[in-house]
């Protein structure tokens, strides 16, 4: 990584848990924040998958490719997540595509209502948070994206 993409890091700086030094806080939660919604989309994914190869289900195809299709969905915030803990440039794209699709998702379990109502704010609680510690002008510079750059 250069230092023209980083400029508030060293390049040879790196704390102990792998990531380069003096990262912010903002970094370190958003990454935290968009891993654990991949764990959870992979999480779904696998009980969907398992559900259908399992045959508790009306339509195992459904099941099966709905799990297949949240597996693969889940590599994009997780992989995010990875690259804002390691301060890289490009993983600010992803995990706010991640976050403006998320709200939709989170829409329509609201209007859903009954138990899906918890879901929806925690959705939405997350992907704003999330959208918040990205845009937020020390992460930017951070990535070596803001005014800095």
């Amino acid at each position: 990584m250069s230092e023209k993409q980083t400029p508030n890091v060293p390049t040879d700086a790196v704390a102990p848990g792998g990531a380069p030094a003096g990262l912010p806080g903002r970094l370190t939660a958003a990454a935290v924040l968009c891993a654990l919604q991949g764990l959870a989309l992979a999480g779904l994914g696998g009980y969907l998958l398992f559900d259908g190869i399992a045959g508790h289900v009306d339509s195992a195809r459904q099941a099966e490719t709905g799990g297949l299709t949240l597996l693969a969905i889940a590599a994009l915030p997780l992989i995010a997540a990875r690259g804002l803990r390691l301060g890289r440039r490009w993983s600010r794209g992803p995990a706010l595509i991640t976050q403006l699709t998320s709200l939709p998702v989170a829409w329509t379990l609201w209007t859903a209502g009954g138990a899906l109502t918890a879901a929806a704010v925690a959705l939405a609680a997350v992907a704003l948070a999330v959208v918040a510690l990205l845009v937020n002008p020390t992460a930017t510079e951070a990535l070596g994206i803001g005014p800095a750059a």
